[in-house]
Parts: structure tokens; sequence; C-alpha cells
């Protein structure tokens, strides 16, 4: 099931009926908290869940889900139809994430071009299932991994389990651009 489609048919299906997170939560029974990492492809909700959420949100647990299944051999997203995720940005973590890959379900990666802003950091590390590969396609971050930094410029890669907290950082006063590729879990991202 393609999950980044269906964390954004959720949110967009709350926001175009006016509802917050809040009234999402109290007719499910689950927390506004969870209701907002689902949103935000951090957590993976279960069917029972699933079906709260679309009885919450006035749709049929079938049409939540229809065409999420389908899986085209081939794919092709040219650069005005890449799809922004959001992904509970703040102005303490800017970093854009677009997807690469959006109309192809059941992925068994998941690519995204992140724009790193100047200055940009996640406030911590974190893990996730997976593995992860990122490139820097322009400008320079840091990658801390399990405490240690490493500096990146454009061409530079990195291979590495998601299971380890991390993060990436640009220090610069230029905006970075950054190819991150997950695998194997639903992941928090660099």
């Amino acid at each position: 099931m393609n999950l980044v489609e269906l964390a954004q048919r959720i949110r967009s299906l709350r926001l175009d009926r006016r509802m917050t997170l809040e009234e999402v939560a109290s007719q499910t029974g689950l927390t506004r908290s969870w209701l907002s990492k689902v949103e935000n492809f951090r957590v993976t909700p279960s069917l029972p869940a699933l079906g709260q959420i679309a009885k919450a949100l006035g749709v049929t647990l079938s049409d939540l889900l229809a065409g999420l299944d389908e899986k085209p051999q081939l794919v092709l997203v040219r650069r005005d139809e890449r799809k922004v995720v959001e992904r509970e940005k703040s102005s303490e973590n800017p970093t854009v994430y677009e997807s690469l890959a959006h109309r192809r379900a059941n992925r068994a990666m998941d690519p995204f071009l992140l724009t790193v802003p100047a200055g940009a950091m996640r406030p911590q590390a974190l893990a996730h299932e997976g593995e992860e590969f990122l490139m820097v396609q322009s400008g320079q971050v840091d990658f801390e991994y399990d405490g240690q930094l490493h500096s990146l410029s454009e061409g530079d890669s990195l291979y590495f389990d998601g299971k380890v907290p991390h993060r990436l950082i640009n220090p610069t006063q230029q905006p970075a651009t950054v190819l991150c590729v997950f695998a194997g879990g639903n992941s928090s991202g660099a």
C-alpha cells in the first residue's frame, strides 16, 4: 500500500472537512499526537484504526484506501509533478520532502528530494526501521549518525541502518538539496 499517499489522503480529507486533529481524535478515541504522526507518515495505522479514521472523516474504508494498491510497472514523475509530503515541518526543521515516486503503490523504496534550508536541523536525531540512502545533490550538509558528525558535499553519499539515531544539519548560509531513499520500513527520515 502507498503509505505516503494514504497519509496525505487522510490529511486532505480532514482539511477538506475543516476538522481539527482534536475533533478527529475525539470521534475516534485516538490521540491527537498519534493522528498527527499518521498524517505526517511517521506511523502506519492498523486496519481498525483506519476504519475509525474513515468513519470520523465521513468516508468508507474502501474509499479511503481506493487505488492505493495500484502498481504500474513504470512511474514517471516530472519535476513539476513532485508531491510535497508534510512531515511536521516547523521553524526548527523546515526541510521540505518531495516524493519522487508517489504514483506507485507497494514500493520497496521511497525516494524523496529534500530541500534543507540554510541553518536548518531537526531538534534531535531520530531512528526508524529499515535502511536509508542519501546523496547530496547541491550544497553542503552535516550528517549526525549515532552522535558523530560527517560533513558531506555535492556528490557525497551515505547508506546506513535507520535504526541508529540520525539527522541532517545544514550549517551553511545556502540551502542544500539531498536525494533520500528509504527502504524496508516506515521511516521518519533524515
